[in-house]
């Protein structure tokens, strides 16, 4: 497929999607079903280690989210259908996923952003669902946020829309890091290249547990039931997890496989 809205690359085994549509980059359904490709072919790839979501350089905003303009009656189940697969095809994703989020990330920008395990964020970053002023909500703020920050700061964002800076989006759970302007690539790239130095099978088991907690909040026997048959059977199966403990007794740097 041929991108015209994105740029999308694979390069030591980190996949990049970059958000090209200046200068706000406004999702439109083209824009998102060449999301969505990207993410489909990332899929089976076991070569890549994790993904990384960020803005084109000459934009003014990581994204302004999905295009009003496609809200139309006619084109609404499409537009819902073709967004709401991004998360769909990003939650069955293995891999870890960053967003490096440099300036406003509002509406459907904010969830793609904050639907990535981590993100990363300039101090002039700001991120808002601005939904309910224009008269609908943000399902996937409504789905999530809850968890992420608990029902109040959930019920304030869905229901006011108020635009909040990256410092306190870091306090309410939504941002992992927030960096000066001048430091985000590198400080992105520090992260992103830890990720990718580390086993990719165990990384995508790694998120699995995390996931597996997740799923079973509020039931910690459960939860710890099935992490632990999780560690017990597919982490102790891998090559990875002996080569690394291996390397750790033998005072030298492991040599992973993959798998």
């Amino acid at each position: 497929m041929e991108y015209k809205h994105i740029l999308f690359e694979r390069r030591d085994r980190v996949a990049r999607i970059t958000l090209n549509r200046p200068p706000v980059n406004v999702l439109n359904i083209e824009m998102m079903q060449e999301i969505n490709h990207a993410l489909e072919s990332l899929t089976d790839d076991r070569a890549v280690k994790v993904l990384v979501f960020e803005a084109a350089e000459n934009s003014k905003l990581f994204s302004a989210g999905v295009d009003v303009a496609e809200h139309t009656a006619e084109r609404v189940k499409e537009m819902i259908e073709t967004f709401h697969r991004m998360f769909r095809l990003l939650d069955q994703l293995e891999i870890p996923t960053v967003a490096v989020v440099g300036g406003a990330a509002l509406g459907g920008g904010c969830e793609l952003a904050l639907f990535c395990d981590l993100v990363i964020a300039s101090e002039k970053a700001s991120f808002g669902q601005p939904e309910i002023q224009v008269g609908v909500f943000p399902p996937i703020a409504a789905v999530v946020l809850p968890a992420m920050s608990g029902p109040k700061k959930a019920f304030e964002a869905v229901l006011i829309g108020d635009r909040i800076k990256a410092a306190e989006a870091q306090r309410l759970g939504w941002v992992n890091s927030v960096v000066p302007p001048e430091e985000l690539r590198t400080t992105a790239d520090a992260l992103v290249g830890k990720l990718a130095n580390l086993s990719g099978a165990v990384l995508r088991l790694a998120k699995r547990a995390v996931r597996e907690g997740m799923a079973h909040t509020g039931h910690f026997a459960d939860a710890l039931a099935a992490v632990e048959a999780l560690y017990l059977g597919p982490l102790m199966a891998t090559e990875d997890v002996h080569e690394g403990l291996a390397a750790f007794t033998e005072k030298r740097a492991p040599v992973w496989k993959d798998r």
